[in-house]
């Protein structure tokens, strides 16, 4: 079961995802400045520097991969299928679980790298959306003083 996708509009790089017909160094760093938060990460320095040099290399797919094992940890790829002349990636929190209970995330596109990133930057939105607080913020200052009312005479 996929995540709805009415609940998180698209943006104009996924809309730039769409149109395009194969990754480039120029819409791969694009989407790594608009999307990624971690990168370049001062912790993972490793994991920064593997991507570069799969960008210098032109290993778009691989460097994919290694974008959403740095940005979302949490979520691993569950399923990549070709099927009549378009790639599907699916990426999911719980890729133990069943199929039909899982809340995946699917996009597809006619480029294998495309339909990853495509599948990435949706889960980056789902990613910010469920890093609020489940219980709205509570202004701490009393609207009182309290006062000694201790009857010491």
């Amino acid at each position: 079961m996929s995540l709805l996708r009415k609940h998180h509009p698209p943006g104009p790089m996924s809309d730039r995802l769409a149109a395009a017909n194969a990754v480039t160094a120029d819409l791969l760093s694009h989407v790594i400045g608009e999307a990624c938060r971690r990168f370049p990460s001062v912790r993972q320095v490793e994991k920064t520097a593997r991507i570069e040099r799969l960008i210098r290399s032109e290993a778009w797919t691989d460097a994919a991969l290694a974008l959403i094992d740095l940005e979302l940890p949490r979520w691993q790829v569950r399923r990549i299928v070709y099927d009549e002349g378009e790639w599907y990636c699916a990426l999911s929190r719980e890729r133990e679980l069943p199929e039909w209970l899982d809340r995946s995330i699917e996009a597809r596109h006619p480029d294998l790298t495309l339909a990853i990133l495509s599948a990435f930057l949706e889960a980056q939105c789902i990613g910010a959306a469920g890093s609020r607080p489940s219980v709205p913020v509570v202004d701490a200052t009393p609207a009182y003083e309290p006062v000694c009312c201790e009857n010491f005479g």
